[in-house]
């Protein structure tokens, strides 16, 4: 794949190469996968198999991906669209035309796995159902990403992470614990869980496979992947509720803002018995708990030096941690020792740099293996690959308008 060969330095990262990237193997190099989604949820969990050595082909409408338009355009590629397809290739099929769902068929002929994000019903509307490809494919697997699942009564439902947010409780806990009005968070979490577990599904398939030499339909609500996620949601079984916060509480001091996790019953005890802090009882539990809490801030805004209060938490066994603007969260010092982000090729004779999948292997490769591609890039390159086709054949697709290509466009 002469993407792939021709872009290998696309793997070194902001502080260190890994020196064996151009001979070890990567986990899933036996791996073809067609990925028909958009957006995140199954767009990352490409990526992630992509990362892992799979051959990523994603396919493109003539439309086009909608994060192509999201971040800061580079040469024609958005951030938003390089971060989740960096080292995948790309195929432009308009499957309006009469010829494009039977030219996807045949790639799902040879694909290993399937991913799609489209609402119940439109590939079988393309016959492209797993019904469908399987009788051709009995080894596929196809992961199908909803917001309420295939079969559901919401079935029908549009669903971005916002609205699965909504749904699964998370923002008006947040408001809630907060005092707050319910706000999204700026975190597309129900994509990145959905993904996520899309990927463990599909990882469990494949492993099955090997056992019964048989593919199957994997389908992926967001809503459940959302709540199953949820370390709060074993409050809506035992109907206790409101829940109590386990997350960290904040803290003005020296140097900027500081978090400390742990239950306030917890932290009272450890600046009481270690770090010397006393606070008055009060009348009530209600005044005796606001005492602690004034003297715990108290003390932590009593330090004139940074690196005293961080030591004194160290010795308090108190696990800190810096609350980070969006422009430092590259300052950490863990992140800067292990190579978070990769410099690739922008397409344009620079670099761009695209965050790292965070697996380190003892024995195998992974990481970005180059840049996100221009629609319908790889049209020719992978017909070639995947289905033998001559090249008067593709040239006979892209007469007919179902092979299209940014360049011609």
């Amino acid at each position: 794949m002469e993407f792939y060969r021709s872009l290998l330095d696309g793997g070194r990262s902001g502080s260190q190469y890994h020196a064996g990237m151009d001979t070890r193997d990567r986990p899933l190099s036996d791996l073809k996968v067609l990925d028909m989604s958009r957006v995140m949820a199954g767009p990352y969990g490409a990526r992630l198999l992509c990362d892992l050595g799979a051959d990523v082909v994603k396919l493109e409408p003539p439309e086009s991906d909608i994060t192509r338009n999201w971040g800061v355009q580079q040469h024609g590629l958005s951030g938003f669209y390089t971060q989740q397809n960096a080292g995948k290739r790309n195929v432009c099929i308009d499957l309006k035309t009469a010829d494009g769902p039977e030219l996807v068929r045949r790639l799902a002929d040879r694909a290993d796995v399937l991913i799609e994000n489209f609402r119940p019903g439109v590939m079988a509307r393309m016959g492209l159902d797993y019904a469908t490809l399987r009788q051709r494919n009995p080894r596929l697997i196809m992961l199908s990403v909803t917001g309420f699942g295939q079969n559901g009564p919401e079935s029908h439902r549009q669903a971005y992470a916002p609205v699965i947010h909504a749904e699964a409780g998370y923002i008006a806990r947040h408001a809630e614990m907060d005092g707050n009005s319910p706000t999204d968070p700026i975190f597309s979490l129900a994509d990145s869980y959905s993904a996520l577990h899309g990927t463990i599904g599909l990882l469990s398939a494949l492993h099955m496979r090997e056992r019964t030499g048989l593919g199957q339909h994997v389908d992926l609500c967001m809503l459940r992947a959302m709540v199953a996620t949820d370390d709060y949601s074993h409050h809506l079984l035992d109907d206790d509720l409101p829940p109590e916060r386990l997350g960290g509480h904040v803290f003005d001091a020296v140097g900027g803002p500081i978090l400390i996790s742990s239950q306030w019953k917890g932290l009272w005890h450890q600046f009481k018995t270690v770090l010397g802090v006393s606070a008055p009882d009060g009348a009530s539990l209600d005044e005796k708990i606001a005492n602690r809490e004034r003297a715990v801030r108290q003390k932590v805004s009593s330090y004139t030096d940074r690196a005293e209060l961080e030591r004194d938490l160290e010795r308090a066994e108190l696990p800190w941690g810096v609350v980070r603007s969006m422009h430092e969260v590259l300052d950490s010092p863990t992140l800067q020792a292990s190579g978070v982000y990769a410099e690739i090729d922008d397409r344009g004779a620079g670099k761009r740099k695209v965050i790292q999948a965070p697996y380190e292997f003892s024995d195998a490769d992974s990481g970005i293996r180059g840049p996100a591609p221009h629609r319908g890039e790889h049209n020719a390159e992978v017909l070639e690959e995947w289905l033998s086709l001559r090249q008067h054949q593709i040239e006979g697709f892209e007469k007919s308008k179902v092979l299209l290509r940014d360049d011609a466009r």
